[in-house]
C-alpha cells in the first residue's frame, strides 16, 4: 500500500503551515462529563506534538457521540479540550463552531506551534451525509480554514470506514497523509490479515451476533480457531438446541449460527459452563452453571470458569491472537471473570511469543478498566469497527483515499 506517512510531510516542511488532522477522540464520559478512558487521546499524541514541535498550525477535527447533525452541550468537545490541553503540556483553543466564525477567527490568529480544536464535527449533519455535493460543501469549508499550502492528516482510526467529510472528503482536496496512528494500525492490521504466524486465534465476544456475522465467517475461514463468547455465543448456544432461558437471544440469527456450525465446527470454540444471574445487575444472584442448565427465567451475563480454562488452553498453543468483545458484561464485577480470564490467557501467550492484536472497542475500554497490563498485548487498537471490517477485507474509504 502506497500511503504518504508524516514523516514525508515533515521532511517537506510544515512550519507556518495550517494542518488540518483528522483525529479521534470519541472517549466515554460519565454522568459529570468527566472523561472515564482517555486511551484515545493518548493514542493521538505522537502525532499532533510532531507537527506543533515542527512549527505547523495545527488545526484538530473529531467527533464525540451521535449529537444527529445539532448542537448539543452534551456532545462537546470541551472535556477534550482540557485533556489535550493538559497531556501536551500546552493550550489547545476550542473553537466555538466547527466551519463558522470563530473557527475561522481562531485559525487566521494562529501562530507557529499552535494548536486550535473545532468543535463536534457531527454538530454539522453535512459530516455524515450520503450526499457527496452535502459533504463536499462542508469539506470546502473545512478546507478554507487551512487557507492556502494546508495538508491533511489521517490519524484518527476509529473512523476510516466512514466516508465522512472530515475523513474521505477533505482527504481529496488536500494534499493527504497517513498520521503515526493510521499508519501503525494499518501495518500491524496488515500484518494479521495477510501473513499470521499459526496458530492463529480469534476471540470474538460482543453483545449481539448479527454485528459479527460477516466477521465470523470471514475469519473462521482464515484462522485455526475462533473463540466465541459475549451475548452472541447464546444464539449459537440455541442453534444447538439449548435453553438459553433469559439470555440475550436473535432468534432471527438462529439459522445462520446453524450453517456456521455446519461449515466450521472444528474451528468455532463454545463455553462450556456459564455464569448465570437472576437479573440483569450488579448485584443479581449468581450461579456457575452448565450451558444447558440455566435457572428458569434465569440470563447468563459471563462465560463460567471451565469455559475460561478452556479458551485459555487453546490461547496457549497460539503464534497469532486478534480479541475484539468482551466475554461477559465485565462493567459489573461479578460478570467480569471471564473476559479478565481470557484477556490474561492473551497475556501469557504474549509473554511466550505470540503476536496480539487487542481490536479496539470494548475490548480496549475492558483492558484499562480491569486494570491489565495494556503493554501485555502486542498492539491494543483505537478502532473496533475499523479494525473488523480490515480483517474481513473491506474496502476502508478512508485508507483508500489515502492511497490516491
Amino acid at each position: 500500500m502506497s500511503v504518504k506517512s508524516l514523516k514525508d510531510l515533515l521532511d517537506e516542511g510544515v512550519e507556518g503551515r495550517h494542518v488540518l488532522v483528522r483525529s479521534d477522540f470519541n472517549v466515554p464520559l460519565n454522568d459529570a462529563r468527566e472523561i472515564t478512558d482517555a486511551g484515545r487521546i493518548t493514542a493521538s499524541l505522537p502525532t499532533i506534538q510532531a507537527l506543533s514541535e515542527a512549527g505547523a498550525r495545527v488545526i484538530l477535527m473529531a467527533h464525540l457521540g451521535r449529537p444527529k447533525g445539532e448542537v448539543n452541550e452534551k456532545y462537546s468537545l470541551a472535556p477534550v479540550a482540557e485533556a489535550l490541553t493538559e497531556a501536551l503540556g500546552q493550550y489547545v483553543a476550542l473553537a466555538g463552531d466547527v466551519v463558522g466564525e470563530d473557527a475561522h477567527e481562531r485559525a487566521n490568529g494562529l501562530n507557529d506551534g499552535d494548536i486550535l480544536l473545532l468543535e463536534n464535527v457531527r454538530f454539522d449533519p453535512r459530516e455524515t451525509s450520503k450526499d457527496e455535493a452535502e459533504r463536499g460543501e462542508f469539506a470546502d469549508q473545512l478546507v478554507a480554514l487551512a487557507a492556502e499550502n494546508g495538508a491533511f492528516v489521517s490519524d484518527g482510526f476509529g473512523v476510516v470506514h466512514r466516508a465522512q467529510a472530515s475523513v474521505y472528503d477533505v482527504a481529496k482536496r488536500l494534499p493527504h497523509y497517513a498520521g503515526t496512528l493510521v499508519q501503525a494500525e494499518i501495518e500491524v492490521l496488515d500484518k494479521v490479515a495477510s501473513n499470521p504466524e499459526r496458530p492463529y486465534a480469534v476471540v470474538l465476544g460482543g453483545a449481539k451476533v448479527s454485528d459479527k456475522l460477516g466477521v465470523i465467517e470471514a475469519l473462521a475461514a482464515k484462522a485455526d480457531k475462533v473463540i466465541i463468547g459475549g451475548g452472541m455465543c447464546y444464539t449459537f448456544l440455541a442453534a444447538q438446541g439449548i435453553n438459553v432461558q433469559e439470555s440475550l437471544l436473535q432468534e432471527e440469527q438462529i439459522e445462520k449460527c446453524k450453517a456456521l456450525l455446519e461449515e466450521f465446527g472444528d474451528k468455532l470454540v463454545l463455553p462450556v459452563d456459564l455464569t448465570a444471574a437472576s437479573g440483569f445487575a450488579e448485584d443479581a444472584d449468581t450461579q456457575i452453571v452448565a450451558i444447558d442448565a440455566i435457572p428458569e427465567g434465569w440470563m447468563s451475563l459471563d462465560i463460567g470458569p471451565e469455559s475460561v480454562s478452556a479458551y485459555a488452553e487453546v490461547l496457549k498453543s497460539a503464534k497469532t491472537v486478534f480479541w475484539n468483545g468482551p466475554m461477559g458484561v465485565f462493567e459489573f464485577a461479578a460478570f467480569s471473570k471471564g473476559t479478565r480470564g481470557v484477556a490474561e490467557a492473551i497475556i501469557e501467550a504474549t509473554s511466550d511469543g505470540a503476536f496480539s492484536v487487542v481490536g479496539g472497542g470494548d475490548s480496549a475500554a475492558a483492558v484499562r478498566l480491569l486494570g491489565l497490563r495494556e503493554d501485555g498485548f502486542s498492539h491494543i487498537s483505537t478502532g473496533g469497527g475499523a479494525s473488523l471490517e480490515f480483517l474481513e477485507g473491506k474496502q476502508l474509504p478512508g485508507v483508500e483515499v489515502l492511497e490516491s
